[in-house]
């Protein structure tokens, strides 16, 4: 148990029958009044993000969450499976609570899978990932008044914007939070 005067970004709790997990918070002491802390959380089992207000001092039980370090090996119909290194033990996680993570993942890369009691919830993944460019447009003549930029394609299949002078076969840094082009690997 803790009180949420012991709030911190990433601090996962137990609270109405879900799993949260602290993304903001703030400790708020009006002129008037009692004292309060303002969260906002996101749950993990639904990836839902609700703001949330508690009395200061309140306690909440918090939830032990397990990450352990595993390789993604492939995709089975609507699973993803990924093998402990060390044990080599395979689990199963279903695709529709990490569709998101999987636009960067490739065979043989490895991330923290995300379990509470036995139940896998997510995957987490690196900040940046380094893939290959697969289909690029050519660019266009002349199209540079502005900060240039053409449509790509990455070996996982997702696409997003690149500046022109990227061509297929290249290989680039992805931001894994926004989607977008970062640099172009070395």
């Amino acid at each position: 148990m803790i009180t949420t005067n012991d709030f911190k970004t990433g601090v996962t709790i137990q609270s109405d029958g879900h799993l949260w997990l602290v993304i903001e918070f703030q400790h708020v002491k009006p002129g008037k009044g009692p004292a309060f802390v303002r969260s906002k959380l996101r749950n993990l089992r639904t990836r839902a993000v609700v703001d949330k207000t508690w009395r200061a001092g309140e306690k909440v039980a918090t939830a032990h969450i397990d990450k352990e370090k595993m390789l993604y090996s492939y995709n089975m119909g609507e699973t993803a499976v990924f093998m402990n290194n060390e044990t080599y033990e395979q689990v199963e996680v279903d695709m529709n609570g990490i569709r998101e993570q999987l636009n960067f993942i490739i065979e043989g890369m490895e991330v923290n899978v995300i379990s509470f009691e036995g139940e896998i919830l997510s995957v987490d993944i690196p900040e940046k990932v380094t893939l290959s460019v697969t289909q690029a447009d050519p660019a266009v003549k002349g199209n540079t008044a502005q900060t240039a930029t053409k449509d790509c394609v990455v070996e996982t299949g997702f696409k997003l914007q690149v500046p022109l002078f990227v061509s297929e076969g290249d290989r680039i840094v992805i931001n894994t939070n926004t989607g977008k082009y970062d640099t172009r690997a070395q």
